[in-house]
């Protein structure tokens, strides 16, 4: 006669509360790419809505939050700026920046992996962001070039990245403070 071992049931990857907040936050990017404030050239606060996910979430559910929020997009749920959806806002000019973040997201779950400390977790965001604006600017010069005409990296900067860099950061110290503030009322 032999002998039943009983093993504990394995832990899930995701705790049914991680994937409701999970999926609330990619409801969030969603919503915050339709918000648009017009300036000169005008921004949404689909990077907002990252950094406070990321900040909120930590690295591994906010990877998967903009990762769903991704995907919602690709299937032609009209979640990215302009209520666009499908493949073309994916592979047009700007795409690269939406990927990019999906980019910002990996890098903020390393390096939480190694250090939960303020410093570590404002340094992963911008590193994230620097990820982004460069994979996003590459990509956004060779569409442009087949498309268009040829573009140079200055010319793509002063396009694509330096409009962005104050109100990115501004978004970044709104986001922590938003984050901070949440994580006192709520246990994500």
């Amino acid at each position: 006669m032999t002998q039943a071992t009983v093993t504990a049931p394995e832990k899930p990857a995701f705790t049914a509360k991680e994937i409701a907040f999970t999926a609330m936050f990619a409801a969030l990017i969603a919503v915050c790419s339709w918000i648009s404030i017009p300036t000169t050239i005008p921004f949404t606060l689909q990077t907002f809505a990252v950094f406070l996910t990321l900040e909120c979430l930590g690295g591994k559910k906010g990877f998967f939050a903009v990762l769903i929020y991704l995907l919602l997009g690709l299937c032609g749920v009209p979640v990215f700026a302009g209520f666009s959806g499908g493949i073309a806002p994916l592979i047009g000019m700007t795409g690269g920046y939406l990927i990019g973040f999906l980019l910002t997201a990996g890098i903020y779950w390393i390096f939480e992996k190694f250090s939960q400390k303020l410093w570590v977790r404002i340094l992963a965001l911008v590193l994230g962001l620097l990820v982004c604006y460069a994979f996003g600017t590459a990509w956004f010069m060779v569409v442009y070039t087949k498309q268009v005409e040829s573009i140079g990296l200055v010319s793509a900067l002063s396009m694509c990245v330096f409009p962005f860099l104050i109100p990115d950061g501004v978004k970044l110290a709104f986001a922590f403070g938003i984050a901070n503030t949440l994580k006192k009322y709520v246990k994500f």
